[in-house]
């Protein structure tokens, strides 16, 4: 009798016991579980904040070559210099019309030259040196979002009633320029003849 009254309390020790083991096995998993989970956000952390260094570093890098470009000095004597004797580039960004490509304009160089000042002005061009008027200038145009520098140099020679003009532009910074220069000399071309629109 007392053997079979006490199978029951045994029966239900051992579940007891079998219930604490699995609760602890439960247990055990879930802080391994929280463990990884938690070396798995130290990493991702990690790696955020060595992103957002070098996304810093790439903001300070851009911002001081934008301050540097735009307050750099301009070397007049490096930039001021005539179409018809210059030395092409070797990068691809001017344009140069000289020589057998200098382009004959029907008026008298004056008119020419007042022309190209007000598509000059109409661009924000700035002189850097010489004066159209004189036949020889040279300009400086910024682009609109980094500043980058070109330089507009050009020749104005009288030929009787027609005035051939020699013109210069190119690109201070970079290898390509996305055709601007190109653009430039012709819209600059076209005011020169008094034709259409400067801008």
């Amino acid at each position: 009798m007392q053997d079979a009254t006490r199978a029951p309390g045994d029966a239900r020790s051992a579940c007891r016991a079998c219930v604490a083991r699995v609760r602890s096995r439960h247990k055990s998993t879930a802080l391994v579980a929280c463990d990884l989970t938690g070396r798995a956000r130290r990493r991702i952390s990690r790696s955020m904040r060595i992103l957002i260094y070098i996304l810093a570093a790439l903001v300070v890098v851009t911002l001081a070559a934008a301050l540097y470009v735009r307050l750099a000095p301009v070397d007049t004597a490096r930039w001021h210099v005539d179409p018809e004797t210059v030395t092409p580039p070797t990068t691809p960004n001017y344009v140069l019309l000289a020589g057998d490509r200098a382009v004959a304009i029907d008026a008298p160089s004056l008119s020419v030259a007042g022309r190209l000042q007000a598509a000059a002005e109409a661009e924000g061009a700035t002189l850097v040196a010489g004066s159209l008027g004189e036949g020889f200038a040279t300009y400086m145009v910024r682009s609109r979002l980094m500043g980058y520098p070109d330089f507009i140099s050009i020749r104005l020679v009288p030929e009787e009633e027609t005035t051939r003009l020699h013109l210069f532009s190119r690109s201070a910074y970079g290898r390509s320029d996305f055709g601007v220069n190109t653009a430039r000399a012709q819209r600059w071309l076209t005011a020169a003849r008094g034709e259409g629109s400067t801008v």
